[in-house]
């Protein structure tokens, strides 16, 4: 069974939600205060796995301006309880043969069913839940009639269009004649002259006695009658196989050291706070239980057990958790002492801590980042119920808040590895972080807005309060903000569009090379292996930034090849001083050019760059005219125009001879010189790729 749509109305913020779809995996994205945590709040109370939290509460829960209006429209009977929640629910095959093989296929209009729940109370003092099955009473018809052999003369009565309770009428009528000739053959019987008529007249009584099908057939529509037929479907199939839904937020994390005798009243008494079930269920990962650990008859049965958990629960700490991988829990159970925190200082007491292999000291759990808390809470709990093999429905509350942007993608990847794998599980969590949003599954996402809130106006009822939208074009820049950061993210990572990336300054560079390496190429000579895919960075200060993000990445291997000037030295040290690009992977136009200082352009020869730049700008310049002292042909050429505006108020641009060379390249003949210093930067990236 899978929770496929949701309906919330008149709860909290909510007035109407609007009826919204999920998935295996479904996210609520939205600002603070836009409802995300009452859409989950109430759809929790359908189902809760702390069955103490299914009522709603007029007072605490109906919207709050127009409480009072409510109450009077249910005392006047100008209304009926408001329904809250309205969930439909997919079956699954194993579900439809059940009903197929019991009520008999076509049982059912459509493969689904419809749960609701609102302030409406039973006399139990708990909230009705109200259920909708769209059974098809002739198909239930149809499959009595062909899996009981009736009579011949009743099944001329019994049609498939005969309802249930005609059917039952028919067999009673049936029933009857045959009590009466029954009676009347019995009446022959003892009536008989001689043995031969009273043989015949228990004979034929035989022949009128109620046949096995009949009366099997009697017994199931007693029994279908004895209830709604939806209702008996539901109660015999269909009850046992709904998810229950497990609400987690900050709140649920645990202290890291308890009380076990004042757990155990908690229990007992049903007043478990919410950090006491991610604790309850380490006890229960354990195989033990609350009695078991204070009346344990050896020290060492319990510390193995609570080893075994502690091992468990670390494993998938550390395959999930990339910010420390030194980590190691270990809880213990001991005797209180009078020194003991508040609460703890009689009976038994039990103790979380995480031990650091890298720095040799053990920490109390509760004194860990509250990331970290929540991530190891949330890991307890679910592993506990994860052996339970019971279907749930996980609603999660702005999981990961605390954590670090690389620590929620973690968590994303465990959301993927451990829930959405599981045929048994359902997710469905809110955020308004850009990296708890996948945005290779963007159809997941869903927009909550308070439209109340984002209006300078007042609204009409049936367009205020929460709403969630399928349609992103119907949600504001703000509630999308989440989204486009995660897209704009993923674009970003996609324009370095190979595993093997080489970063260089500006798009004229990779202009040149690319032209270059084609032109070798073709000569039979080393180009640039297409392994390589060019980045320009946009200036050699900009260099070290794409090194930190490119460079960081696991899967992209990274070089870069930068001009060498006296301003930028410090810039292209950092990168291997800073650990963001290994030394042998950091080149310099400097070095094949043969100067203190270079740019890509100096790796010509300096009569044939100076024929692009006369063609493409109309001088007529020769190595003479550049008086520069200047080490770079650039830099001598920004002095010289600098000096001699060009006409027309037209700026020197050395991308301007790059886009020349790419359209002449067939037409000009590059010297040899210039191509063996291309040749030889091209063999040492090349060799790079290993």
């Amino acid at each position: 069974m899978k929770l496929i749509e949701v309906h919330v109305r008149e709860f909290k913020s909510i007035w109407d939600s609007n009826v919204f779809k999920l998935d295996k995996t479904t996210c609520l994205v939205g600002k603070n205060e836009a409802g995300k945590t009452a859409i989950l709040e109430a759809l929790y109370r359908l189902n809760p796995i702390v069955e103490a939290d299914g009522n709603f509460d007029v007072t605490d829960d109906y919207p709050r301006a127009a409480v009072e209006d409510y109450l009077q429209d249910l005392e006047n009977g100008r209304r009926k309880p408001a329904i809250v929640v309205k969930a439909t629910f997919g079956l699954e095959p194993p579900e439809l043969d059940a009903i197929a093989e019991q009520y008999g296929r076509g049982a059912l209009s459509r493969p689904e069913i419809v749960l609701s729940k609102g302030y409406a109370r039973g006399k139990d003092g708990r909230c009705l839940l109200y259920i909708q099955v769209p059974v098809v009473e002739s198909a239930v018809v149809t499959h009595l009639l062909e899996t009981h052999a009736l009579p011949e003369a009743l099944r001329a009565e019994a049609t498939p269009s005969t309802s249930l309770a005609q059917l039952a009428s028919c067999l009673a009528e049936a029933g009857n004649r045959q009590e009466t000739e029954l009676a009347k053959a019995w009446a022959e019987a003892e009536q008989a002259a001689n043995e031969e008529e009273k043989a015949a007249a228990l004979e034929r009584s035989l022949g009128l006695a109620e046949s096995e099908p009949a009366k099997a057939l009697r017994a199931r529509l007693n029994d279908l009658l004895q209830k709604d037929l939806g209702l008996h479907l539901w109660q015999t199939i269909l009850a046992a196989k709904l998810p229950k839904f497990l609400y987690f937020d900050e709140y649920y994390q645990m202290r890291g050291h308890e009380n076990i005798e004042a757990l155990k009243q908690r229990k007992a008494s049903n007043k478990l706070v919410r950090s006491d079930h991610p604790l309850l269920g380490l006890i229960e990962l354990a195989r033990l239980d609350l009695d078991r650990v204070l009346a344990a008859s050896r020290t060492q049965d319990l510390k193995n057990k609570l080893q075994g958990a502690s091992n468990y629960l670390s494993s998938q700490m550390l395959k999930y958790w990339s910010q420390n991988k030194h980590l190691r829990m270990n809880f213990d159970v001991r005797p209180a002492l009078p020194g003991d925190p508040p609460g703890m200082q009689q009976g038994t007491n039990i103790w979380g801590e995480v031990f650091d292999a890298k720095h040799l000291v053990s920490t109390g759990l509760g004194a860990r980042s509250a990331g970290f808390l929540w991530f190891f809470s949330f890991l307890a709990w679910y592993s506990a119920l994860k052996k339970q093999a019971e279907p749930l429905v996980l609603l999660l509350d702005e999981p990961g808040l605390s954590l670090h942007a690389r620590a929620q993608q973690d968590l994303l990847r465990y959301f993927e590895a451990e829930i959405a794998t599981n045929p048994k599980h359902q997710l469905l969590y809110t955020t308004h972080s850009p990296f708890m949003v996948d945005p290779r599954r963007l159809k997941r996402v869903r927009i909550v807005e308070h439209k109340g809130i984002e209006s300078d106006v007042t609204l009409p009822r049936d367009e205020d309060g929460t709403k969630v939208l399928g349609d992103v074009l119907e949600a504001s820049s703000d509630s999308l903000f989440p989204v486009q950061s995660a897209l704009g993210y993923e674009i970003c990572q996609a324009l370095f569009i190979g595993p093997n990336n080489l970063v260089v300054e500006n798009a004229s560079d990779l202009l040149y090379l690319q032209v270059i390496s084609d032109l070798l190429q073709s000569r039979a000579r080393t180009g640039l292996d297409i392994q390589w895919t060019i980045t320009p960075a946009g200036g050699s200060n900009q260099a070290p930034i794409f090194g930190a993000l490119m460079g960081t990445q696991r899967h992209l291997h990274v070089a870069a090849l930068l001009d060498l000037q006296k301003t930028n030295p410090q810039v292209i040290e950092n990168l291997h001083k800073k650990k963001l690009l290994e030394k042998n992977r950091i080149l310099t136009f400097a070095e094949f050019a043969g100067k203190r200082e270079a740019d890509l352009e100096d790796m010509f020869d300096e009569d044939f760059y100076l024929m692009l730049v006369n063609t493409e700008f109309g001088t007529a310049l020769t190595p003479a005219d550049l008086k520069s002292q200047a080490p770079r042909i650039l830099g001598r050429l920004e002095e010289y125009f600098l000096a001699n505006p060009l006409r027309n108020g037209v700026v020197f641009n050395n991308f301007r001879p790059a886009r020349l060379l790419a359209e002449r390249i067939s037409s000009l003949s590059v010297p040899n010189v210039t191509l063996d210093r291309f040749e030889a930067v091209f063999s040492r990236l090349n060799a790079l790729l290993g």
